[in-house]
């Protein structure tokens, strides 16, 4: 972990029960992160805190807001726990292939996946990934969570970007890449642009 992050790397921790104890040697060797909050790490309770408790206290966190990997009420809570501590809650896609298509279900290394009411399911129902692009979830925290537009907007651009030290990523402003996407009033996209130049337009 000293290695990697002494090059640079920004570690980020999940897919892990790891408790307590097991994660501070981890945060005291340079990882600042947590990996979709909630989802595939041990879980915040009365004699330990998980590294759900961690990620509400320290580093920066990434969330699916997408209302099937996380609940409203979890998302809030996670915000009010975030509020004023170390690091930023920021929005994830967490996407798999299918996003952005009509495809129905798909074979990933050997495993049949569904997709279906938004979801990505195994054939058991355990969820599989996500089916989510950050337009969506942005208006997923916008018009279900309550969170002011901008505020949103951060989740997806300057959060994110802060969290790796790429500062001049995900604003507009001098000297900053030409990376943009418009949306539309409904939070939809509508036109996408890279180093300047547009490379998707709805119409």
């Amino acid at each position: 972990m000293r290695a990697l992050t002494s090059a640079g790397v920004h570690v980020s921790l999940g897919h892990s029960d790891a408790n307590i104890a097991q994660i501070k040697p981890l945060l005291d060797a340079g990882a600042t992160l947590f990996t979709h909050l909630f989802n595939a790490m041990s879980q915040l309770a009365g004699r330990e805190p998980g590294m759900v408790g961690a990620a509400f206290r320290w580093g920066h966190v990434g969330l699916i807001a997408d209302g099937h990997h996380v609940s409203v009420d979890s998302i809030k809570i996670a915000l009010a726990a975030k509020k004023d501590r170390v690091g930023n809650l920021f929005l994830i896609s967490d996407a798999m292939s299918c996003t952005g298509t009509d495809v129905r279900e798909f074979v990933l290394n050997g495993r049949r996946i569904l997709r279906a009411g938004g979801r990505l399911t195994l054939e058991d129902g355990t969820l599989a990934g996500a089916d989510l692009d950050l337009a969506s979830a942005v208006s997923f925290m916008h018009n279900e969570i309550g969170l002011e537009l901008g505020e949103a907007l951060s989740m997806a651009t300057s959060y994110p970007a802060g969290a790796v030290g790429l500062g001049q990523v995900g604003s507009l402003q001098p000297g900053a890449p030409a990376d943009f996407i418009w949306l539309s009033d409904e939070i939809e996209t509508e036109a996408t642009w890279i180093s300047g130049e547009k490379i998707f337009s709805k119409s």
